[in-house]
């Protein structure tokens, strides 16, 4: 089986908890619901083994941490939307996987570990994704966090772990990132029924974003979001590296088909439900900038002994 074979199609969703504890409060939420729910039926339906998702709502300090418990369960209540609910949940984790995921990391230089203990806190938005997403716990999931510090070569490296362990153990996964578009929020309440992405700028390049996900050209997100990230105010944890970390694990292309499920306002930032099919068809692969990198070494020396 090859690499490519194991990736059944990829996610792209926000974190924010609107779409499940609020749905009827906006339209737009509405629909991002809807785009959930459809996304859930082909999960259902896609064979799936394993949902692996990275979320940018699980910020890691050192190296990247693995969800391992085979059963978490709490009460979890979003920091900034606390007064729309509490949001228990009881998710089936894949430990097996989980560990393997973590063994891949560190063959390719990583450090990485797992956690599975008890009350160890769910972030939101992987709440958010595995309650729509995979409601009935059909599936198993595995959760990898975002490390705040690493860089484009350190998260690269991850998504190919990732891309190990699924191959060793013959798993077909569907990929889910939980990252925002834009993500500059107001800063006083609104009324539902006010939301709106903060500003004309914010939506202009959101849906630059979304043009190129929706021409499959994964790729060429990845190596360009330095560039966007310069140009619309996205925290620096969900900016690039979940696009650098989806198309290392999906495949660094532009062979995908792509469609946008939906694309609203939360709270002001952009959120975007989005699936990312493998394909044989491609926009046509460009001349990338970005370097391309195997095995994690450290930082490198960019001065070099003795510099001054």
């Amino acid at each position: 089986m090859s690499t490519e074979s194991n990736i059944l199609f990829g996610i792209y969703c926000p974190p924010h908890p609107h779409p499940l504890l609020a749905p009827d409060l906006n339209q737009g939420y509405r629909n991002l619901r809807s785009a959930y729910d459809t996304l859930k039926t082909r999960i259902e339906e896609s064979g799936a083994d394993i949902i692996l998702l990275y979320s940018t709502t699980w910020p890691s300090i050192v190296g990247h941490q693995i969800q391992a418990h085979p059963e978490p369960e709490w009460t979890h209540v979003d920091d900034d939307f606390h007064f729309l609910g509490s949001m228990p949940y009881k998710f089936k984790i894949d430990s097996e996987f989980s560990n393997a995921y973590k063994e891949a990391a560190e063959n390719r230089g990583l450090h990485s570990r797992t956690v599975a203990y008890e009350g160890f806190p769910i972030d939101t938005g992987s709440i958010v994704a595995l309650s729509l997403l995979n409601p009935d716990n059909k599936i198993p999931a595995c959760i990898v966090s975002s490390n705040m510090y690493s860089n484009r070569s350190e998260t690269i490296v991850l998504g190919k772990a990732a891309r190990d362990a699924l191959a060793k153990q013959g798993k077909k996964a569907v990929i889910v990132v939980v990252a925002s578009l834009s993500n500059r929020m107001f800063t006083e309440h609104i009324e539902p029924s006010e939301d709106r992405i903060h500003s004309p700028k914010d939506d202009e390049w959101n849906r630059k974003i979304l043009e190129f996900f929706d021409n499959g050209r994964l790729e060429d997100l990845s190596q360009l979001s330095r560039d966007i990230h310069g140009q619309i105010r996205i925290q620096k944890v969900a900016a690039y590296k979940p696009v650098w970390w989806m198309a290392a694990t999906m495949g660094q292309h532009n062979n995908y088909n792509g469609e946008i499920l939906a694309y609203e306002a939360l709270h002001g930032s952009g959120g975007a439900v989005i699936q990312l099919t493998p394909s044989d068809e491609s926009i046509g692969d460009k001349e990338f900038d970005e370097d391309d990198v195997e095995y994690y070494r450290g930082d490198r020396n960019v001065l070099g002994q003795g510099a001054l």
